[in-house]
């Protein structure tokens, strides 16, 4: 299985963010990917590249043109303002304030139009970063559309809690919709994505929720209970021509294998009956039992298990790297769900 994977993603290192009311070290850290990186090295996995430049365009096919000029300059805005710490937001347009209005004029009010938590800074390499991780996306992409069956895109920053305009939990640009909607472009008729992380992607939702050319299903937990909160309810279906491509599977807080697999078959039974002409997987591994900021139970072996009921699906998959932040055991948990679909493939 090619990965793609580029360095750049080191340019975007946040320093602090707001958790539980306290300034602290970001938990979306440069040695996630570096320890994705090692172990599909060690288990020599396949061939690595680094991304193409295939520029912004196919990135506006997602995101708003004025939130793309706002992530471009935020930084050098900021640093015009004489400061040097990571730019973070302070103000939001909460009920009953205007969010349909003019976009304020001040760098921290724009900001918080375009920003839903506390929890993705922006830093001086930031744009570099998460543009170098959307190429990534595209080129893993463009691997399988000259004819691979599948491929990794160890993107970082992650991308699935973003928007088409708005940015939150560590993610900026959304790079599974951006390679969703380049291979639409590109001749698919429908795609399907399947998002594994352990918080709902919501940005995903967002993107595509009125739209019958793609099916989105998450698995996550319950919003009640767990961030991003706001989104990722059963009762969320879709609207308009997308009525019935939105699959939602909120679970309980302490969710191990048995209950997160039975909500994984029935996703699956929806995508099988969906019959896209490719898969694309939010593969975000804080799903596992020790990760630091998340609440589910799955173990080490259960990624392979993972991978080999998504090879089932016998559709052409790519896998885009989301959330996990148990940094030791990143690598091992999601090579696990590579070398499962693999062995699950082969044996198709």
């Amino acid at each position: 299985m090619l990965t793609v994977y580029s360095d750049d993603h080191r340019l975007h290192h946040g320093q602090t963010e707001l958790v539980d009311g306290q300034l602290q070290p970001c938990f979306e850290m440069p040695s996630r990917a570096d320890t994705v990186l090692a172990r599909v090295k060690q288990q020599k996995l396949g061939e690595v590249i680094e991304p193409k430049d295939f520029g912004l365009a196919p990135i506006a096919r997602v995101h708003d043109s004025g939130y793309l000029s706002f992530l471009q300059s935020a930084w050098a805005r900021w640093a015009a303002e004489g400061h040097s710490c990571d730019l973070l937001p302070s103000c939001f347009p909460a009920r009953r304030l205007r969010r349909d209005g003019p976009i304020p004029r001040a760098l921290i009010g724009e900001l918080g139009h375009y920003c839903f938590d506390t929890e993705a800074p922006i830093t001086a390499g930031t744009w570099q970063a998460i543009y170098s991780s959307a190429q990534v996306a595209l080129t893993a992409q463009d691997h399988m559309r000259q004819g691979a069956r599948t491929a990794f895109a160890l993107c970082r920053p992650p991308g699935h809690h973003a928007g088409s305009d708005f940015m939150g939990g560590y993610c900026f640009l959304n790079n599974v919709a951006i390679a969703t909607q380049a291979f639409l472009d590109q001749g698919a008729k429908r795609v399907a994505i399947l998002d594994v992380d352990y918080h709902h992607g919501n940005g995903t939702q967002e993107i595509f929720y009125q739209r019958g050319d793609v099916l989105f299903a998450s698995i996550h937990g319950d919003p009640l209970d767990e961030y991003p909160y706001y989104l990722g309810n059963a009762d969320e279906t879709g609207e308009g021509a997308g009525a019935g491509c939105n699959h939602n599977y909120p679970l309980a807080l302490g969710s191990g294998w048995p209950v997160w697999s039975a909500a994984l078959e029935d996703a699956c039974g929806k995508i099988a009956a969906y019959a896209p002409d490719v898969l694309v997987i939010s593969l975000g591994v804080d799903t596992y039992k020790e990760d630091p900021i998340s609440e589910f139970k799955l173990d080490s072996p259960d990624y392979l298990a993972m991978g080999a009921r998504i090879a089932a699906l016998g559709l052409p998959t790519l896998f885009v790297m989301e959330g996990g932040y148990a940094v030791e055991a990143i690598g091992v948990n999601a090579v696990n769900v590579l070398q499962g679909y693999e062995a699950g493939a082969s044996h198709a």
